[in-house]
This record gives structure tokens, sequence and C-alpha cells, in this order.
């Protein structure tokens, strides 16, 4: 099989995890204050807190918000189910949006189309790496007096309007999942401008304690720390951070990697009429974490057909971005009308890309995209 998706760890990752092994230091400890350091920076942001997933980030993003019940927050439907279950896990109600065609993206018209009296936040998504218009939406959150969560979890390397994704978000939640081009094997971090969120989500990830367990275990005295808040578990381990810091010093060779994969798929794939691939948004890049197509007039064959006879010629490929709202977990919500929500997640396939597809394999994948047509 051709696999959708293959992370790129090697020796560097191995000896990284080994050498903190040896160290004694397999908890939250040195090395995941280096990662948080290194990567806030890399990415523009003033602070970095790691957590245990981008899921978790999420939670915290909103606890910080205190958040009640009858509170609503906005969200895409067509997101990884994490992005609207954060917003029940904090007692608030998810409000589905539609998006952008093009981009897979909330947008300020397709947010404001949903927006009530009662909305306190909107969790806007860099959807598969595709950045959001951040100008656009920031500004109009910030008009309506919303708060506004940036879900990055699939962003690290893309950038908005010639910066990297996040630089200037108040907070954004990020995902070190194996399908990112940034892995961990599981882990997340928040990033944040303000030094005093950042003391307050440090303390929330680790049950609310006002110093650290790497703090007290380095201090030469005994320290009596004190629990400030009913809080979370929510810590990466320096093993995770240790593989992290080796992933860091990847990234941009990574991206520019898969940027050059993408456009050789966009460049064969264009001959074919009905097939629309994912590129860039006009205001900023994307590390195409994703690259979906999507199925269109004339294009002669429906998309879980070309799922099923990829998968027959070896060619793993994947369903486009699920719709939250037609998930069973949602069953109890009716939302408004999501019209090109419900096309793309019905319509798009997502295509292999990572470090081993070769221009071989390409070909191959297009050939038949072609032959189906």
């Amino acid at each position: 099989m051709i696999p959708v998706m293959i992370p790129m760890l090697g020796e560097e990752e191995a000896q990284a995890a080994a050498d903190a092994v040896r160290s004694g230091w397999v908890a939250q400890g040195p090395r995941v204050k280096q990662f948080e350091q290194e990567f806030a920076a890399t990415v523009g942001a003033g602070h970095g807190v790691a957590v245990s997933s981008c899921t978790t980030g999420l939670h915290l993003s909103l606890v910080l918000l205190d958040l009640r019940p009858g509170d609503e927050v906005i969200v895409p439907s067509l997101s990884f189910i994490a992005t609207a279950n954060a917003v029940r896990y904090v007692g608030a109600t998810p409000i589905f949006a539609d998006v952008d065609l093009a981009t897979g993206n909330l947008t300020v018209d397709t947010i404001d189309a949903v927006r009530t009296d009662r909305t306190r936040a909107i969790i806007a998504v860099h959807q598969g790496g595709v950045p959001f218009d951040t100008a656009a939406v920031r500004k109009a959150a910030a008009d309506w007096g919303v708060a506004l969560v940036e879900d990055a979890a699939c962003a690290a390397g893309s950038t908005v309007y010639g910066q990297p994704a996040g630089t200037g978000a108040a907070i954004a939640a990020w995902s070190f999942h194996p399908r990112k081009v940034l892995t961990t094997g599981e882990g997340g971090m928040v990033t944040v401008d303000d030094a005093e969120v950042a003391v307050r989500l440090r303390r929330l990830r680790e049950h609310g304690m006002n110093v650290s367990a790497a703090d007290r275990h380095a201090s030469s005295q005994p320290v009596l720390e004190a629990y400030l808040e009913t809080a979370y578990n929510y810590r990466m381990t320096d093993i995770q951070a240790a593989v992290g810091l080796v992933q860091l010093g990847r990234l941009a060779g990574l991206v520019t990697q898969r940027r050059e994969l993408a456009a050789r798929y966009q460049e064969l794939l264009s001959g074919i009429d009905g097939l629309v691939p994912v590129r860039d948004p006009a205001h900023g890049t994307t590390n195409f974490q994703s690259f979906w197509v999507l199925i269109d007039r004339p294009y002669r064959t429906g998309r879980d057909d070309v799922l099923a006879e990829l998968a027959t010629r070896g060619v793993s490929a994947r369903r486009g971005i699920m719709a939250s709202h037609l998930e069973p977990a949602y069953a109890d919500v009716t939302p408004g009308p999501l019209p090109v929500t419900e096309r793309i997640t019905r319509d798009s396939l997502i295509l292999p890309l990572h470090h081993k597809v070769t221009e071989d394999d390409q070909q191959f994948i297009v050939d038949i995209l072609r032959e189906l047509a």
C-alpha cells in the first residue's frame, strides 16, 4: 500500500527519546520547558504551554473563558470532532457555522450568520493546514466583543500574511499527533502572548498546583505546594518533548518538501475535469498537512467509489474532513443549513502526501483518478 501518511521519525528522534529516559526526567521537566520556548518562538507567540493533546489544549483554552451552560461557542462542523467536543466539556453549547468552499474555513460572514446575543466565543480552525483569514476574523471578534480561540492543530509551518500561523493569536491550540507535520506521538501546545494567562494555563494542566512538580524537585529546600483551583492532569512528558525538539528542527524542510509534492499533484491533476485540489489562500500559505481533492462535475465517479478503487490498486486514501453535526454524538443538535460543509465532507478525499511519496507514486495515483474520470 501507499499509505496516506507516515510520520517523519528517524534515528535522531530515537536518540533524543533514549537520552531523556537515561536522564531520569521522563515526566514533565526541562525538555518540556525548552520545547515550549522554542515552539513559541517558531510560531511567533510569547509563551508556549505544553499539554497532552490539542484536545486538552482546547479544553483549557475554554476553561480560561469561564463559560457557563447557556453560553454559545461558534465552531465549524467541518473539523475533527474534538473542536466541538471541547465546547461541551465546559458545559457550553457548540453552534455550527458553515465554511468557505475553497479553504474549508470559517469566514466572517459564516460566523455572523449564526451569531446571537448568547455567543461568547468562536473557535476558528486552520483546516488541514490551510490558514483562515486571521486579520478579518480577529477584527470581527474584537468588534463583537467575543473571544477567539484558534484551533491550529494542523497549522505548524503554515503562514498568514507573511507571518507564521499563530502569530498575534490571543490563544491558539496545536496538535502533535502522528498525522500532523510535527509530531511527538501524542501531545499538544497552547500558545499565548499574555504572561499571566500562561501562568494560569500551567497551573490548570497540573492539578491546580501553584508550583510545578519539576520546580519542586529542582529546589534544594522543601517546597510545600498549594492547590489553588480544581484542575487537570494534562501534562506532556520530557520523552515527548525530546522528540518534539528534533521535529521542530525538521519543520521547515518538511513543509518545503510537502509544498513541492502538493505543487506536483496540482500540476498532474490540472488536466482532469471535475477534480479541484486544495490550494493556498490569497492571505497565506499552507503546510499541506492534508492534501484534499474536491470531486465536482463533470467527474464521473462518486467519492466512495474512488476510495474503493484506489484501495484495490494499493493506495490508502481517506475520506475528506468529517462533519461533526452528522455524527451520532451530535444527533441531538439541529443546526441551520450547512450546504458547503456537507458538500465538502461528502465529495472530498485526502491523497497520500508525506516524505516517502515518490513522483512515480503520484503519477500512479493520478493515472487512476484520470482513468476513473
